[in-house]
């Protein structure tokens, strides 16, 4: 059967957190503080949505610390969007899946962070594949504590942005990775296009929060990117249920269609370079 994937959350990075905090403020998304990883070194700051997930802006405390942390090259390189997780009711069940597939896994492994009030959240996470954690497949993330203390709906999105609804993940080899997804989920064929807004080649799995992104001519934006950071997350599209107001209140440009939806865009100029899109 089809694996149905719920995206717990997507990570943006920059080389200070409190710049992108500004610039995500600027745009009408401001987001909340929360604290400290449990590796010392990364911190991060939260956009909850309605349906449970979110987007987590991450940087380093101790900047030139990016061969010993995740992310590091998105964090020192102001990458932006650089991995995704999903949520998982058994990460060693799914883990052993995954290993029986062929798939490189590594986990579960316990992690924690300790919110601004004292708080402390703790997860289980299990990494998926031979990249960085979460660039093409997703890691796997399971609650310990009550979800309800790792992420709320932040006040700033309450009824006009859903959560995050797509991931386009930035890969080298379109049609490799278009085998792996339908090997390790058992999606059917995507839909494939070229697309001149995006400036990519995409395959999108139709009932699914993936769509691939390929370059299209040597030296474009995504060929660039690839070559800087390798394959990962390259954009991130929210979900609404009023695109239209969701379009003049937040001041979307490009508006075009996504496979049969429409979608627009943040001013990536005003987001660090981030792509960041609403979708109906």
């Amino acid at each position: 059967m089809p694996t149905i994937l719920a995206i717990d959350h997507v990570t943006i990075a920059g080389p200070a957190l409190a710049p992108l905090e500004q610039a995500f403020a600027g745009v009408g998304l401001p987001t909340d503080y929360g604290g400290t990883h449990s590796n010392g070194v990364t911190h991060m700051a939260l956009l909850g949505f309605a349906d449970g997930s979110y987007i987590e802006l991450i940087s380093s405390l101790e900047p030139g610390l990016k061969e010993t942390i995740f992310w590091g090259e998105h964090i020192a390189g102001n990458g932006g969007p650089c991995a995704w997780a999903i949520q998982s009711d058994d990460v060693a069940a799914e883990a052993a899946r995954l290993e029986a597939l062929g798939v490189t896994v590594k986990g579960p492994e316990y992690m924690h962070r300790r919110r601004p009030d004292g708080l402390l959240i703790e997860w289980d996470l299990a990494f998926l594949g031979d990249e960085g954690a979460g660039a093409t497949l997703p890691f796997m993330i399971k609650d310990i504590t009550p979800r309800e203390w790792r992420v709320q709906p932040s006040a700033s999105v309450a009824g006009r942005l859903s959560g995050v609804a797509q991931v386009i993940l930035g890969v080298a080899h379109l049609a490799d990775s278009i085998d792996l997804f339908r090997r390790v989920y058992g999606w059917s064929a995507p839909q494939l296009r070229d697309d001149s807004v995006f400036q990519a080649r995409l395959a999108h799995f139709a009932g699914t929060p993936v769509t691939l992104a390929a370059s299209l001519v040597k030296d474009d934006w995504l060929a660039v990117r690839l070559a800087r950071f390798g394959p990962s997350p390259c954009a991130y599209l929210l979900g609404t249920n009023d695109f239209e107001t969701a379009q003049r209140e937040f001041d979307l440009i490009s508006p075009a269609d996504w496979f049969g939806r429409p979608v627009a865009w943040f001013d990536p100029g005003r987001l660090k370079g981030v792509k960041l899109g609403v979708i109906a």
